[in-house]
């Protein structure tokens, strides 16, 4: 297939219009027409109904291998064109809010840095298709585990760090004083869901076995002062890595003994590092193993 017209093909039914499909590829609606008319004849297939424009059944299963294939494109010719050109004065890095831990935060250069906060799930892409040199990935993992990253080009992933993690309570709630918790203590709490700012409950869900965790309030921002300050009012239970828990006003920060989870980080990057990007990786491997 051209790829030239399998992205029409994918505006077209993200927009469902060929007038502003064209208008965003800087096409006349005549091109777009003949692009998908010719993707249509290639693959012998009906992709769109007109009235309205949507994907056939056809056109939708397409979308499901339009979105890989044409991410592994970009990351290719990023790829190349980074190992072609001069090396940037500059640097982009791809974080999530809880990757950025002290020890990390202690080894990014003192100028000429970029952190763009994005999705967990978004910034191995992102690292792929050159919109960021490097990213940090965060979750929770068993000790030494690595984490589950969505594959979308041949990437480099590095562990930097690990710490324990943390249940952060309202300074009134029963168990505050405990010195540790199991998530089974937890089978009746109810739980901050907070992707973008906190860690995400997944690795809970699939820990807690059949009870999983029930979530009390979706926080959909990435600010993790309101995460925790949800947590102290009593909005829901959260678990953050144990440097994101000290002084938190009105929390109480308990270690979550089991089951054995970690707060883990780790870098992505794509081909050969130089220039500022190697050597804010040299530093944070190097950081770890110490």
């Amino acid at each position: 297939m051209d790829p030239h017209l399998l992205r029409t093909y994918v505006t077209v039914a993200r927009l469902a219009s060929f007038s502003e499909a064209a208008r965003e590829l800087g096409y006349t609606q005549s091109a777009v027409s003949q692009h998908i008319a010719a993707l249509e004849q290639d693959l012998g297939a009906a992709l769109l109904t007109r009235r309205p424009v949507g994907p056939t059944a056809a056109g939708e299963r397409l979308l499901e291998h339009a979105g890989p294939l044409l991410l592994r494109l970009d990351a290719a010719r990023a790829d190349v064109v980074r190992m072609a050109s001069a090396p940037e004065h500059g640097l982009t890095l791809a974080v999530t809010p809880t990757a950025l831990g002290p020890r990390t935060v202690a080894a990014l250069p003192a100028a000429g840095v970029t952190l763009r906060a994005l999705a967990r799930a978004d910034i191995p892409a992102a690292v792929a298709t050159g919109a960021a040199d490097l990213g940090l990935v965060d979750g929770l993992a068993a000790p030494s585990d690595p984490l589950r990253l969505p594959d979308v080009a041949p990437l480099t992933t590095c562990g930097i760090a690990e710490e324990p993690v943390c249940v952060l309570l309202p300074a009134a709630h029963p168990l505050a004083r405990r010195p540790g918790l199991r998530l089974a203590d937890l089978v009746d709490a109810r739980w901050l869901d907070a992707p973008g700012a906190g860690l995400p409950l997944d690795r809970l869900h699939t820990a807690g076995g059949a009870g999983g965790v029930r979530t009390a309030l979706r926080y959909e921002g990435t600010d993790l002062r309101t995460l925790t300050t949800l947590a102290a009012a009593g909005h829901g239970l959260t678990v953050l890595p144990r440097s994101f828990t000290a002084d938190v006003p009105g929390a109480v920060a308990v270690p979550l003994v089991a089951p054995r989870l970690v707060h883990r980080t780790e870098l992505i990057h794509g081909g050969a590092l130089r220039g500022p990007a190697a050597a804010l990786a040299r530093e944070l491997t190097e950081r770890h193993g110490e």
